[in-house]
């Protein structure tokens, strides 16, 4: 066998256990219990789905941004500012919730559009700080501005969600489903953008921003529509949560959200698109039952410090691969491949062997 045949059958193992995990994914309501399906898996959804603006940013365009959550936020808060009447905070506009999710996603994107093209022309440790600072800037606005939100937050989503999707606790398999096709979309539409000549000039400015702006490529608008569109896709995340949880307030972008998104990118892989949902699994999983491993509390692991031991395997894993599980993965892939392939290769004489290298004729060596 071959070294290429090798290389397709670990490309083609990949695809089929994507194909297992979507083929689960669907069966979920119908398989798993009601509590898993309908707060779990919709909950790591959406939580896929914003780290995935931020691995999209990160591994195609170089950028590492801390706004992915207030982006999401900001679209939550629109959405119950626009659809929702009569609650004690917002603006109660009692508009038609399509019309509330339009606004939503357009909002949130506009404003990604301006944050990006606010810190388009900075790189590295300054653009994740203006990013941070725009993200405590969003939940100091929104717990500020009593009209809006004020920190008790807006509640009544759900009872304003479109016909289709109905009230989720009523419905709950509509929302579960909405929130699959909706990650599927985002994955298909990423990994689409990404091979368009404007994906793999983005690529070019992640590699080397200098060079590819000698050769006319306008760096800052690049990156401006990278930052709109991953705005865009974390729009959607925001418009979910707050259909899945009837509530937003200032807490829900708070730093510890924003660090539990970038805990999730990077614990799945920061370099793969699949990383993000891979995360945020892990993480709503250990989230929702590490707490309740009995002996935990007694070794003074409360909830309160959970996130202690979620820092603990952050660090477990990134020592261990800085790629994430992913990153484990396909070292594992790696090395299998290779202890099958060396043998393979030394023996591999047969019809469909590579051909073995001619002689080259050198000139007689003068004494």
């Amino acid at each position: 066998m071959t070294a290429g045949t090798r290389l397709r059958e670990a490309a083609t193992l990949d695809r089929g256990l994507g194909l297992l995990v979507l083929v689960i994914a669907a069966l979920g309501p119908q398989i798993f219990t009601a509590y898993f399906a309908h707060q779990l898996l919709i909950q790591t959804f959406w939580y896929g789905i914003v780290a995935a603006s931020l691995i999209f940013l990160f591994a195609f365009g170089g950028m590492v941004s801390l706004a992915q959550v207030s982006m999401y936020g900001i679209a939550a808060f629109v959405l119950g500012n626009t659809v929702t009447t009569g609650q004690v905070k917002g603006l109660h506009l009692g508009y038609d919730p399509w019309v509330g999710v339009v606004l939503a996603v357009v909002i949130t994107t506009a404003i990604g559009l301006l944050l990006g093209a606010v810190a388009s022309r900075s790189a590295g440790i300054y653009f994740l700080m203006i990013t941070l600072a725009f993200s405590v800037l969003a939940n100091s606005f929104f717990g500020s501005v009593t009209s809006l939100s004020g920190f008790s937050g807006i509640s009544g989503i759900q009872v304003r969600t479109p016909g289709l999707i109905g009230n989720p606790n009523v419905h709950p398999d509509r929302l579960y489903y909405t929130a699959l096709i909706a990650s599927v979309v985002v994955y298909v539409a990423i990994r689409y953008v990404v091979r368009t000549p404007f994906g793999l000039g983005l690529q070019g400015i992640r590699d080397d921003p200098v060079r590819m702006s000698s050769l006319g490529y306008n760096v800052a608008l690049h990156r401006t529509i990278a930052f709109g569109f991953a705005a865009f896709i974390a729009s959607i995340a925001g418009i979910l949560y707050a259909w899945q949880f009837d509530h937003v307030d200032p807490t829900s972008i708070d730093l510890s959200a924003v660090i539990d998104v970038l805990i999730i990118a990077v614990i799945g892989g920061l370099l793969r698109l699949e990383g993000a949902w891979l995360g945020a699994f892990v993480f709503v999983i250990l989230n929702n039952y590490l707490r309740s491993v009995p002996g935990l509390s007694h070794i003074g692991i409360t909830d309160e410090r959970f996130h202690t031991v979620i820092g603990v395997i952050f660090l477990v894993i990134v020592l261990i691969s800085p790629g994430g599980l992913l990153g484990i993965w396909q070292s594992v892939k790696g090395r299998a491949g290779t202890t099958f392939l060396r043998p393979a290769l030394a023996l591999d004489t047969g019809p469909g062997a590579p051909p073995e290298p001619e002689p080259i004729d050198r000139p007689p060596v003068r004494q």
